[in-house]
């Protein structure tokens, strides 16, 4: 068995993160799943706009090196015959969505206090880490780590900023927060980006945001052992029992 340095040190090979070495880890990806339908657990993810949309605008301000990598179709939408043709069945961008996603990267960088949370001093990009939480190893790959500040950033795109707040629980970024704050013992701040009005945000965690994410991972931890740990368990006899 790997110790940790290792482990982490292999995972920053993005093949072996997510491939089939990283498949051994749970990730805050799997918290929805786990908690809603443990038998599609590490089900294959089907692409969508707004995932290519997030990953391009991930890697254009944090790995703008990898963006060869990504096919930009110069069509009005995916319906279209060019776009069929050129995409080979694959998710690609559409050029008006690396257009979007380059006015909003334009946004967030004029902005001084996320240029300097982002950009300035001692700061490290995409960086892995595993922690043991609850029983099982659970791996994480943080957007930015800023060590001056002792600030994990993760950045997000919303098609509604306003309700950020009040939204981020339901996507599970509580989770988020509390497995990536345990693996570097740093504070986790989100900077998010409206995609339709380019109005951004800084959104840091109150006790409460953590503590909903710490129940999320206990809960969800525990099915992960009921459901594949436990010798001789029949999820056909699961069900969920509750008052109303």
């Amino acid at each position: 068995m790997m110790d940790r340095q290792e482990l982490i040190e292999k995972l920053n090979d993005d093949e072996h993160y997510y491939g089939d070495f990283g498949n051994q880890f749970l990730s805050n990806s799997d918290i929805g799943t786990l908690l809603s339908n443990p038998l599609s657990f590490k089900e294959p993810v089907k692409p969508s706009p707004a995932l290519v949309i997030g990953n391009y605008f991930h890697t254009a301000i944090l790995e703008p090196d990898k963006l060869k990598s990504f096919k930009i179709v110069k069509s009005s939408s995916r319906n279209t015959k060019m776009y069929k043709e050129i995409s080979g069945g694959e998710m690609c961008l559409l050029e008006h969505e690396a257009d979007m996603i380059e006015r909003m990267i334009e946004r967030i960088e004029s902005n001084d206090i996320f240029n300097n949370l982002i950009k300035k001093g001692n700061v490290e990009y995409e960086v892995p880490n595993v922690k043991e939480l609850f029983g099982n190893l659970w791996k994480g790959k943080a957007d930015v780590v800023n060590h001056d500040d002792k600030l994990i950033i993760d950045l997000k795109t919303t098609s509604d900023i306003d309700n950020f707040r009040r939204s981020a629980r339901r996507y599970n970024y509580d989770s988020q927060a509390y497995i990536y704050s345990q693996m570097f013992g740093y504070e986790f701040v989100f900077i998010a980006i409206d995609k339709k009005t380019l109005k951004t945000g800084l959104f840091d965690c109150s006790e409460s945001f953590y503590l909903s994410g710490e129940d999320k991972v206990q809960r969800a931890s525990s099915n992960y052992d009921l459901f594949f740990k436990t010798e001789g368990f029949d999820p056909n006899q699961f069900f969920v029992n509750e008052t109303l």
